[in-house]
Parts: C-alpha cells; structure tokens; sequence
C-alpha cells in the first residue's frame, strides 16, 4: 500500500499488519467421554430417585409376637411405609382386612414385614382328628406357655385301685396344642387335637384327674 505526501516526495510504502489468527482450542477425546458419562450417570441417579418414590409404598409389618396357629389381630400389626417394597412382596396396609382373622402359618417376629405366605385358612385340626379342652393345674403343665403347633404326649397316671404293673404300663396319646389360655383363678384350658379315637379315653381319664401332659416336640 502506497501514500502520496504534499511536497511532491516519492511514496513511502506503509507498514501492513498481519492478519489475526484466532487459535482453535483442542478438545480431548478423554474429557469428551468423560462429560459424556457424567450426564448419562445424572440421568440414571434422577430416574432412580423418582422410581424409588414411586415404588414407596405403605405395608404390614408385624407389631408383637405370634405363634405358630395362633389368630391374627389387628393389634398385632402395624403400618409401615417402605421403599421398593414390590421387591420384597409384603402385603399392602390396604388389605388388612383380609389378613386378620387368618392363623399364623409360622412365628411372626416383631419388626418384619407380613407376606401372605406367612398367614394361612387351613384348620389346625387334621384328617380323623377332633378338638378336645382340658382343665389343667398349672403344676400339670410341663410349660409356663405352650403355643400352637406344640407336640405333647398325655400320659395316663396310675389309679388307685390297679395294681403296680398296670400303673407303671401307662397308656399314652399323641396331641398338637391348638391353644391354651390362662384364667383368672390362675388354672390353664389346654385345647388339644386329638385323634379321633382316642378322644372317648382321654375324656374319661381327664374326668378323673388321671392324665399328665408331656411336651414332646416345641413348635
């Protein structure tokens, strides 16, 4: 680029300056990757976030103990809000109704969550057996509590008229407890499943005071 000046002097070329460069900045493939992930980890945490309120839900849990037979109460369960709950398959808090009145298939624990598995309609009393209640003292109890689904022997004592090798040939009878309550007199009611055929024995020696429980097998 050439300037003319007033006095006639020759042209004085003037200095051009050089074109800018504007330096790209260099994206590392790493960090690309890097950012990449971050944003896909974001969305995962976010989608487990709202699925884990979603899957919140409310549930039975078991509030006190219950034996095995025992009836289920509403006292004996609690509602509980759990998390992912499906998972686990407790029963939901909205279908109480369907599980009081139910028995105890196993021991119910305080603390953990009511499955359906747990509870059962079935009747303890077997095929050929019948229900009988006897009016026990509670030195004539081999426990302070026996439970639904206890084995017990009852074993007939010695009667006063027969001689030493009939009181010592003690007839026996295997039962399961179905109940035992405890009166105010401090007298227990043990309600037994008995086989059929051996009720009308067991009958006759409970009438005259004459039968020993014995616990065989704890449930």
């Amino acid at each position: 680029m050439s300037l003319a000046t007033r006095n006639g002097t020759p042209s004085v070329d003037a200095p051009v300056n050089p074109p800018t460069v504007v330096r790209q900045r260099r994206v590392r493939p790493g960090l690309l990757g890097l950012a990449v992930l971050l944003i896909a980890l974001g969305g995962l945490g976010a989608a487990f976030a709202v699925t884990s309120v979603r899957a919140t839900g409310s549930y039975l849990a078991v509030a006190r103990p219950v034996e095995v037979g025992r009836e289920i109460s509403a006292a004996d369960l609690v509602t509980v809000q759990v998390a992912g709950g499906q998972g686990l398959r407790p029963v939901p808090a909205a279908r109480l109704d369907e599980v009081v009145g139910k028995r105890a298939a196993v021991a119910l624990l305080p603390g953990t969550l009511l499955t359906l598995g747990q509870v059962t309609d079935d009747p303890l009393l077997g095929p050929g057996q019948q229900q009988i209640a006897l009016g026990l003292k509670t030195a004539q109890v081999p426990a302070r509590e026996l439970h639904p689904g206890d084995k017990v022997l009852l074993v007939s004592t010695p009667d006063n008229d027969a001689d030493a090798d009939a009181a010592a040939a003690g007839t026996r009878f295997a039962a399961t407890v179905i109940d035992m309550v405890s009166p105010a007199n401090d007298d227990k009611v043990l309600y037994l499943a008995l086989l059929t055929r051996d009720v009308p024995a067991v009958v006759a020696l409970a009438a005259q005071e004459r039968l020993a429980v014995v616990l065989t097998e704890a449930a």
